[in-house]
């Protein structure tokens, strides 16, 4: 082999190894390049593993309040219950008052002392009847605005969880894309 031929493999070989180091210099930057990606998707699942764990809490919370309302429903149905018995107590009163008044007009012995004790039993009942309609009056007020306050707040809180719900659809859009 001529001294030429040789400087020429040795020129080749030379331009081969700075050719090498070059991709190996390429291939480093790479890589640097593709761990900045890795950190990031990293940082980006754990982001978004928090919003989910807060949408999760968010939605156990309003679950809770569901499960509240539910409740307040059943109590509102139980007063409800009530005050329709009482109602009928109410009515079943004033039928006893009324066949008083029908044994009043039919009685005619000793209408003098009838009259009194009927008198004195139809004003205790109407008393009754008055307390009893006062107190479910009351009552009925009470329970009205109760229910308007929790339907102001199953508003408010509907809203509200609406408007949380399209941030979050906003914010993992912004991530997914």
């Amino acid at each position: 082999m001529s001294k030429q031929s040789f400087r020429d493999l040795k020129d080749a070989i030379e331009l081969k190894d700075g050719e090498i180091d070059e991709l190996t210099m390429e291939l480093e930057s790479k890589n640097e390049e593709i761990n900045k990606l890795k950190l990031y998707s990293t940082k980006l699942k754990y982001e978004n593993k928090n919003l989910e764990d807060k949408l999760d809490n968010e939605i156990n919370n309003e679950k809770a309040k569901i499960k509240e309302l539910d409740d307040l429903d059943k109590k509102v149905k139980e007063k409800q219950e009530i005050i329709d018995d009482k109602q009928d107590q109410v009515k079943y009163l004033r039928s006893l008052i009324d066949d008083y008044k029908v044994q009043i007009n039919e009685n005619t012995e000793n209408l003098e002392i009838q009259l009194r004790k009927i008198s004195k039993t139809y004003e205790g009942l109407l008393e009754q009847k008055d307390k009893i309609i006062e107190k479910q009056d009351e009552n009925i007020k009470l329970l009205m605005k109760e229910k308007e306050e929790i339907i102001k707040n199953n508003k408010t809180n509907i809203i509200s969880l609406k408007l949380q719900n399209d941030n979050y659809r906003q914010l993992l859009e912004k991530y997914e894309k």
